[in-house]
């Protein structure tokens, strides 16, 4: 049991409570998703159509795995990734997108809205915020020579993601109201947009410079950055600045309301050092292990604060994972670890990825028995 009574028994009084003001979205996206909810039958879960977008994601991410697993394949002389792949790609991660977008609208469609659905939704969007820029990275590589990405910055920009995505819902944590961010819809219809493009013109074309000194990976990774630091962490700050202004935040005292913030923030840290001072350079030996790691740790940590956020109490301070994870990382950096460092990775990143998919499963049949619910039907259970 990972949830106690006492954060438990809020749930029944939760509401789900959003703004969406992005202008692509008020005024394009949601007539599109209105007509699109309407081919769905309503004896489908909404939760189903919340999972299978998920796995289209992440079969997209095994089979660039499969095909470039050190993020080589796009380098200039490697065999490259075949481009049904890309059209693939393409169309799973716009198929991904749109049943994300219709979920919600499907379960009011049905009236089987629940807090369970929320976390469901939020939970698997905590994870594949980190599948979205690892499967794009397969598009330059780290053996592409100028136009190349590095580990390091392959690294720092998944971070960054990752902290956006986290941000949203330390505001929720703080103002009690969901603003969703602009630079969702705008990257999710970016990122279908390249994936046709190399599909269309190849890995090769991205080797030549847009203008001079100027490649495709440099566009691309400024614009990610840049939606995130001058898109969503604004729009974040203003949210809170005005709840303060008003006196509506939840939490009054500074401490309350920085407390989500701590472990994301030590467990940047904690990587940041593996990654830099690993004696055998980890993350260039391993770069997609490693960031999957990344991404199975930030999402644990955010669907706690997600949790907490929903049922109103307070987050904690300390993520029991970072204790063995600073422990791995002392060993690795201190040279303890030896040629067990990458084996030792492999360890951590399994043990993660099973602690964090266990952690899911158990919270989901949790809820589902609080609420006398199915995750994954209509029909209402019995109370046992």
């Amino acid at each position: 049991r990972y949830i106690t009574g006492e954060t438990l028994a809020p749930f029944f009084s939760f509401q789900y409570s959003a703004v969406d003001t992005n202008p692509l979205s008020v005024y394009v996206l949601q007539h599109v998703w209105n007509k699109i909810v309407q081919i769905v039958p309503l004896w489908i879960a909404p939760n189903i159509l919340t999972f299978s977008g998920f796995l289209m994601i992440l079969v997209n991410y095994m089979l660039l795995s499969y095909y470039d697993w050190n993020y080589t394949a796009s380098g200039i002389g490697n065999q490259h990734i075949p481009n049904w792949i890309w059209i693939s790609a393409a169309l799973g991660n716009f198929l991904a997108y749109a049943l994300d977008s219709i979920d919600g609208k499907h379960a009011r469609r049905t009236q089987s809205s629940s807090p369970l659905g929320e976390l469901f939704d939020h939970g698997l969007d905590s994870w594949t915020a980190s599948i979205f820029p690892l499967s794009l990275f397969s598009i330059f590589g780290c053996d592409s020579g100028v136009a190349g990405l590095t580990p390091m910055k392959m690294y720092l920009v998944t971070s960054v993601v990752l902290f956006s995505f986290m941000l949203s819902h330390w505001e929720k944590y703080n103002t009690g109201m969901l603003f969703l961010p602009w630079a969702y819809d705008i990257s999710q219809l970016s990122m279908t947009c390249v994936y046709i493009l190399t599909a269309v013109v190849g890995v090769d074309a991205f080797h030549k410079p847009v203008i001079p000194h100027l490649y495709m990976p440099d566009i691309l990774i400024t614009f990610l950055v840049g939606c995130s630091l001058l898109i969503s962490f604004p729009q974040t700050m203003y949210n809170i600045v005005k709840g303060y202004q008003q006196k509506t935040l939840l939490n009054n005292s500074l401490y309350e309301g920085l407390l989500p913030l701590f472990s994301p923030s030590l467990l940047f840290v904690l990587l940041t050092i593996w990654a830099l001072l690993s004696p055998c350079n980890i993350l260039d030996r391993q770069p997609r292990l490693f960031l999957w790691m990344v991404g199975v740790l930030f999402s644990n940590v955010t669907c706690r604060v997600i949790i907490c956020q929903m049922s109103n109490t307070k987050s904690e301070c300390f993520h029991w994972l970072l204790w063995p994870l600073a422990l791995v990382v002392g060993l690795a950096v201190s040279g303890y670890l030896g040629t067990m460092e990458e084996p030792t990775l492999i360890a951590v990143t399994a043990g993660a990825t099973i602690a964090h998919v266990h952690y899911g499963v158990c919270v989901g049949k949790q809820l589902s028995k609080h609420f006398h619910i199915y995750v994954f039907s209509l029909k209402k259970r019995y109370a046992d």
